[in-house]
């Protein structure tokens, strides 16, 4: 099992209408970590997540999944669907049927999984995503984030290895963020790969071990968070930084010197607390 559970080399994408979504676009993914994606409407974001699991094919280059290149065949797309699960943005483009269980179902179900193996598969992802006491409530009667945590269940009966979100927190409040990102690390806990893609600077910087930063389908950045958000060109793309960079390099600007360059706060808890530090260490000094 080799460390990049998802490699694109060279790739490109331009759609009938002749607008180019991807162009000569290398990254990888590595098994196990958190990557956040970004960049402005048109970046190729969504495009890219339409590559990650066959939806798309592109015009140049190629993707590898565990160092073998896709198999655009009909099983090699069942193969790969099976291992990489994809969520959209809009909840409704993916749920079809009637009731919550239903829904969840047709995933392995259409995958010839046997009939019980199903129903706990379903059940583990229910649970997983606290809606296992709405399996049997009609879909069109949840609310919009209960759809979401709903699609991601559809996904998980899977059982993939790659879990790859599309604006997952696009629509939800504040508490039903800080719950689904709850679920996010429960499953990452486990060993999940996930991939986000999201405008929300501040959750990116907290969140992801790796960021990538698209721009008119082009790679602009990749790396760590801590790395990424100081370029320049980066924050001209994103239009800005991160809160709890902008403070804690602020700080530094007037000798408030929070920690060393390779531990920085990367939420606004860890940034506060490091504040306490400081002050704590001036009063002793």
């Amino acid at each position: 099992m080799s460390i990049n559970v998802i490699e694109l080399k060279n790739v490109s994408y331009r759609y009938p209408d002749g607008t180019c979504a991807l162009s000569d676009c290398s990254m990888t993914i590595e098994r196990g970590t958190k990557t956040a994606v970004l960049g402005s409407n048109g970046a190729g974001k969504t495009t890219l997540f339409l590559h990650l699991n066959g939806l798309l094919r592109p015009a140049k280059g190629e993707l590898l999944f565990d160092n073998v290149p896709f198999d655009y065949g009909r099983a090699g797309l069942k193969a790969l669907r099976s291992k990489v699960g994809l969520v959209f943005q809009n909840p409704d483009s993916q749920l079809f049927s009637a009731c919550v269980r239903e829904d969840v179902s047709f995933g392995p179900m259409n995958m010839g999984v046997a009939e019980e193996v199903v129903r706990q598969r379903v059940d583990n992802a229910l649970r997983a995503v606290d809606m296992l006491e709405s399996a049997d409530k009609p879909v069109h009667n949840l609310s919009y984030g209960q759809k979401k945590r709903v699609c991601i269940a559809g996904v998980l009966a899977m059982q993939p290895e790659l879990l790859v979100l599309d604006e997952p927190m696009a629509g939800l409040d504040t508490c039903m963020q800080r719950e689904l990102t709850g679920i996010l690390d429960q499953l990452h806990a486990a060993g999940m790969t996930i991939i986000i893609a999201t405008h929300d600077l501040d959750f990116a910087y907290s969140w992801a071990d790796e960021a990538v930063v698209l721009e008119n389908g082009r790679l602009l950045a990749s790396g760590s968070p801590t790395e990424v958000f100081m370029q320049t060109d980066v924050q001209t793309e994103l239009g800005g930084e991160p809160f709890v960079s902008e403070v804690t390099r602020s700080l530094a600007l007037i000798g408030v010197e929070l920690c060393d360059k390779d531990n920085l706060p990367r939420s606004r808890k860890e940034l506060l607390q490091e504040i306490r530090n400081f002050q704590l260490q001036e009063h002793k000094s």
